[in-house]
């Protein structure tokens, strides 16, 4: 019973053609027959009606396929195909059932079924059993001429057919022997296969090359059912080993894998049906294509749920992941050799094929993930380049070195990290991104080389800027003739220091000779541009530098001495001098003379300014003439991006000079001829010595009368305090009238004040300090009050030399020298 239930008997087809898929997946899944690759065989039975087929199926391979109960009478039992399993056989064998010929049931017109079934039995079974009867061997028209005619017939629907084996069974062999038997029916399955009309390329093809065929005979199985069970266990031993070299199964050229039995049958069945000429080698191809392209997409399915896969794409996405590489191929090994396992029996060609594709789409699908490591190692290579440079670079070493050692190593550690990440079933190219790691590097390299470089530009730029700003405002300060030819030597001696140093410290980065050259040039123009900014800062102040310079000749003698206004000095030369002294700054401040070109400036500013006249024109006649040289906006000699001041502008600019500077050489003649009066203060000569005639009387009485001379001396005594205390020589400075007043005002309060000094004296008391200090602050209130009286003829703020009062005179000296006091006033104190 184990083995009846073992055996899974399943309808293939039904009796309308009906092909049950889901009943054959069945059988192949409880029967494991997918596990069996080639190791199997399919047996089929074919003959009339009712002739025992199921019975000796049955018998011979242990199956439970439906008998006819004879008690019923006879009738059709098998309808359609049915399958099952052989048991106890091996290798695994397939029992298929077919339905009986010449049955009543369809007719004597409906033979389609028949051809139908025939066909599939000779296109799918390696061995078919023909069940016929002992008594129809030697008949013309015995019921085993239409099935032999029938399975003639469909073979030459067969393109390239297998070689089938054709098992004649005679059923209940009577008492002739078989050895007589058997050459009767050879012949008459000759004389069938002579008769059947067959294609042109088999026309003449022996049965020999589509058929074995073997003959044996059975005893009934009403009769002597043991004897009919001793020989079919004798027949059974024939099929086992079956498909091996000389058994039942013979030539196997056209077999189909056993994991592709389903899907072939299938497909046999519908071309069939289609009423189709089978093609049974491309039906194997095509067999093949189906399943291969069935396991490679399972084993692919399988290899994108594979945890150790998920587990190693997974750490890939964080960083590298070392033995990448090994794991990936150890993966990909398992399943590509499981697809040569399922796929092995398949067509070689399609197989291999298939097994590419499998591969391609396997490589495709772990190939990003490759990518992804392969961007980690670039990405850890670039890092690790940038600080072991920065390293190598604060240790000192030079840039172009550092880079080559930095770039070797590196480059070192990701071919590593792409041999370790190499695959065994591809040959992925890493030149790529090993190209666009070099890129990279070469592109941070150049970055760090540009930032050095201009780190060390930006240092020599501003090493310039100090060796040539102050010295050339220097230069200026004291303009002269030779002033642009200084500069020129110090621009050229700057420049030269700068460009050496610069090519000694750009040595490392080994450049080429042309970058190197251009660099250099680009830092000789700047210190031009450098020194041509602050030639136009300097132009900027040229009104100031011109008053400077003419006060400093105005104002000071050859030896640098203040001058000091005694009305000896030749003011109009002294003028003339300090603005030629302005007028050649000015020469030297309007162009950049750097090229050392000759021009005429100084010669036309002389000629213009100093010879000829450049007064403001009258309402009458503004017009400008057109020999004027200063009436162009441009010099000559010099191009406009080196002019710093325009002929028309420095025309502006001088008379502006002349207006600012008139003032100076007003104050210069003012202070002249205070001095001349300051001196005059005594009478005239004549007045003198008639004084001396007419006082003659009165000098000899002093002489006579002692007592008088004491008085006078007392009163010369008193007089020169009340000088002193007055300050009158002080008073008198700002005019006579101004004097007269301020003396007035102060003549009683001193007087008072002498005489309380005196008293106090007498009796033996000390002034106190504070009314002193008190009477010294309100002499100076009652100074600054009289200074500031609007009724003074001579404000101080419009006078321009300074006035200083001595023992020995009065000076008069320049307004722009600080006011000196040499007079030291007395204090008119009694001791």
């Amino acid at each position: 019973m184990a083995e009846i239930d073992h055996c899974c008997s399943t309808q293939l087809i039904d009796g309308d053609g009906g092909f049950n898929v889901a009943g054959l997946d069945n059988f192949m899944r409880t029967t494991k027959l997918s596990n069996c690759g080639l190791s199997y065989a399919v047996v089929a039975i074919m003959g009339p009606q009712s002739s025992g087929k199921s019975t000796l199926l049955n018998h011979l391979f242990h199956t439970n396929f439906r008998e006819m109960d004879a008690y019923r009478g006879r009738s059709q039992t098998t309808k359609g195909i049915w399958i099952a399993h052989c048991v106890g056989i091996e290798p695994f064998t397939v029992a298929m059932d077919l339905e009986g010929t010449d049955g009543r049931e369809r007719g004597e017109d409906d033979t389609t079924f028949e051809k139908q079934s025939a066909l599939f039995a000779l296109a799918i079974a390696d061995i078919v059993l023909i069940n016929m009867w002992c008594h129809d061997i030697g008949r013309e028209h015995a019921a085993n001429k239409p099935l032999l005619k029938t399975v003639f017939q469909v073979m030459t629907r067969l393109f390239s057919p297998r070689k089938t084996t054709l098992l004649f069974v005679i059923r209940d062999k009577t008492k002739t022997p078989l050895e007589y038997l058997e050459p009767i029916l050879r012949e008459d399955i000759q004389k069938i296969w002579n008769a059947v009309s067959k294609p042109e390329s088999h026309k003449d093809t022996p049965l020999s090359e589509f058929f074995n065929v073997e003959v044996t005979a059975l005893s009934s199985f009403e009769e002597k059912e043991e004897q009919f069970k001793e020989q079919v266990a004798q027949l059974r031993l024939c099929f086992f080993n079956s498909i091996s070299p000389g058994g039942l199964a013979g030539d196997r050229r056209g077999v189909v894998p056993a994991s592709g039995f389903s899907f072939s049958a299938q497909e046999i069945w519908k071309v069939i049906k289609e009423n189709k000429d089978l093609d049974l080698p491309a039906h194997k191809v095509m067999v093949a294509t189906v399943r291969c392209e069935e396991i490679a997409n399972e084993k692919l399915l399988h290899l994108s749920s594979d945890e150790d896969w998920l587990a190693l794409e997974e750490a890939v996405q964080c960083g590298p992941v070392s033995g990448f590489g090994r794991k990936l191929s150890s993966i990909l090994e398992t399943y590509f050799s499981e697809y040569d396992v399922e796929a092995f029996y398949f067509d070689e060609g399609v197989r291999n094929a298939k097994r590419k594709q499998l591969e391609s789409k396997a490589l495709d699908f772990v190939h990003p993930a490759y990518l992804n490591l392969l961007g980690h190692l670039r990405f850890k290579a670039l890092e690790d380049f940038k600080s072991k440079l920065e390293q190598m670079l604060n240790k000192g070493e030079g840039l172009a070195a550092s880079a080559r050692t930095c770039t070797k190593s590196c480059m070192l550690e990701f071919d590593q990290g792409c041999a370790d990440a190499t695959i065994r079933q591809a040959n992925w190219d890493a030149s790529k991104v090993k190209e666009k790691l070099r890129r990279d590097i070469d592109a941070h390299t150049s970055s760090v080389r540009n930032a050095k470089l201009s780190e060390l530009m930006v240092t020599y730029e501003k090493q310039l800027i100090r060796s040539l700003s102050e010295p050339v405002e220097s230069l200026f300060d004291a303009a002269g003739r030779d002033t642009w030819a200084s500069i020129r030597k110090l621009l050229t001696l700057e420049t030269a220091i700068a460009a050496s140093e610069f090519s000694t410290a750009i040595s490392s980065f080994e450049l080429d000779r042309s970058t190197v050259e251009k660099m250099l040039q680009d830092l000789r123009d700047y210190a031009r541009n450098v020194l041509e900014k602050k030639a136009r800062e300097e132009a900027g102040k040229v009104l100031i530098r011109m008053k400077d310079r003419f006060s400093a000749v105005f104002s000071h003698d050859n030896d640098s001495m203040p001058r000091v206004w005694t009305g000896k000095e030749d003011i109009k030369t002294i003028t003339k001098d300090a603005c030629t002294a302005s007028l050649r700054l000015l020469s030297v401040m309007v162009a950049i003379r750097l090229d050392e070109k000759p021009d005429k400036i100084e010669n036309i500013l002389f000629s213009s300014l100093m010879e000829g006249s450049v007064a403001v024109a009258s309402s009458q006649d503004r017009s400008i003439t057109t020999s004027d040289p200063l009436s162009s906006s441009t010099w000559k000699e010099v191009s406009p991006k080196n002019t710093l001041i325009t002929p028309v502008q420095c025309k502006s600019l001088w008379r502006r000079f002349k207006a600012e500077t008139e003032y100076t050489v007003t104050q210069a003649i003012s202070a002249q001829e205070a001095y001349k009066r300051s001196n005059n203060w005594l009478p005239p000569p004549w007045a003198i010595v008639a004084m001396v005639v007419l006082g003659f009387n009165e000098f000899m009485l002093l002489l006579r009368n002692p007592l008088y001379l004491l008085l006078l001396f007392i009163a010369y005594l008193l007089s020169k305090a009340m000088w002193v205390q007055m300050d009158v020589p002080g008073q008198f400075q700002h005019g006579t009238l101004a004097g007269l007043i301020s003396i007035s005002s102060r003549f009683l309060p001193t007087v008072m004040n002498l005489l309380r000094r005196l008293s106090e004296e007498a009796q033996g008391n000390q002034t106190p300090e504070a009314p002193r200090q008190q009477s010294s602050l309100a002499f100076e209130s009652f100074w600054n009050q009289n200074q500031l009286n609007p009724t003074s003829s001579i404000p101080e703020s419009s006078v321009s030399s300074n006035i200083s009062a001595s023992d020995g005179g009065i000076e008069y000296s320049s307004p722009n020298l600080t006011r000196r006091r040499n007079t030291k006033i007395q204090e008119a104190e009694l001791s």
